[in-house]
């Protein structure tokens, strides 16, 4: 899914043992942008008030999952705009703390919004044309030194000939200040996928697909297998990153630019603030720092 929809709530698990830590496209791009910003979100999993804007994601990417269910002659525009409702009330009551705040004209913007990215959707796909072999597929997959892929895809096309197609749609626009790190993150989110699908069947996806609803441009990209098993080394490499600093608790600060629109700022050194007490990495028994 993409950066702008909203992760699915932690579930209680109970006595049963939860899930081995595991790296997610979001959670590693995290900690290249700011290793403390990923023990906050991954590690203390301090709460973040949504934006309209991944709301509006979600909705859209409820709505886009809904449509390719059904039978490719029902997958008109009309239909796309009949399940915006449908999809926000399916969000506000598996989660309803995701609307406190939120006015009735606000939340009629957000709706009209979804309708006109849905609506514009079609100039860049024809949905009645084609059916995707999955859409929110979730995928895990562990590499050979251990490290353990975990993620879920907007949409896997495969053609009869079995060549493979890897789509993400991107609803939200990034700020100026932060465009060429929302593009290098979204790419990094594809070959991530890439890396994982690999290993998981086998097959080299031979497109990588952004579908950008927000600005009406859709990205291809073709990866290549030399290109992917260096991306599968960096992806090792962060891991190890991260556990090391997990077992000492040293996650540091990077300042950026990109800290303009950081929630944690009170809690973080580099602006005066101070971060809870480390938790401890976690284990089988604890919570997985995952997307």
């Amino acid at each position: 899914m993409s950066d702008e929809a909203l992760a699915a709530p932690a579930c209680d698990e109970g006595h049963r043992e939860r899930p081995r830590p595991a790296l997610s496209p979001s959670r590693a791009a995290d900690f290249k942008q700011c290793p403390l910003l990923y023990r906050f979100r991954a590690i203390d999993r301090l709460p973040e008030p949504p934006s309209t804007a991944q709301l509006r994601g979600s909705v859209v990417h409820a709505a886009l999952e809904q449509l390719y269910a059904m039978p490719a002659a029902d997958r008109g525009p009309g239909t796309a705009v009949a399940l915006v409702d449908p999809a926000w009330e399916r969000i506000v009551a598996a989660q309803p703390d995701l609307v406190d705040g939120l006015d009735p004209e606000q939340q009629g913007q957000l709706l009209t919004e979804a309708r006109a990215l849905l609506t514009g959707y079609y100039r860049l796909e024809d949905p009645t044309r084609f059916d995707p072999q999955s859409c929110e597929q979730r995928i895990e997959v562990e590499l050979a030194d251990g490290t353990l892929l975990r993620g879920f895809v907007d949409r896997i096309d495969v053609a009869g000939t079995g060549e493979m197609r890897v789509v993400d749609y991107k609803t939200g626009k990034a700020p100026p200040a932060a465009r060429a790190f929302a593009e290098f993150k979204a790419l990094f989110q594809m070959k991530f996928y890439a890396v994982a699908l690999l290993r998981a069947r086998e097959v080299l996806a031979s497109r990588l697909r952004l579908i950008y609803l927000a600005d009406g441009q859709l990205l291809d990209y073709t990866p290549d297998l030399d290109e992917l098993l260096r991306f599968e080394k960096t992806l090792i490499a962060i891991w190890r990153a991260i556990q090391s600093a997990g077992t000492t608790g040293d996650f540091r600060p990077n300042p950026s630019r990109l800290c303009d629109w950081c929630n944690h700022r009170a809690r973080c050194p580099a602006f005066g603030g101070t971060p809870p007490p480390y938790p401890g990495w976690p284990d089988r028994q604890q919570r997985e720092p995952a997307a």
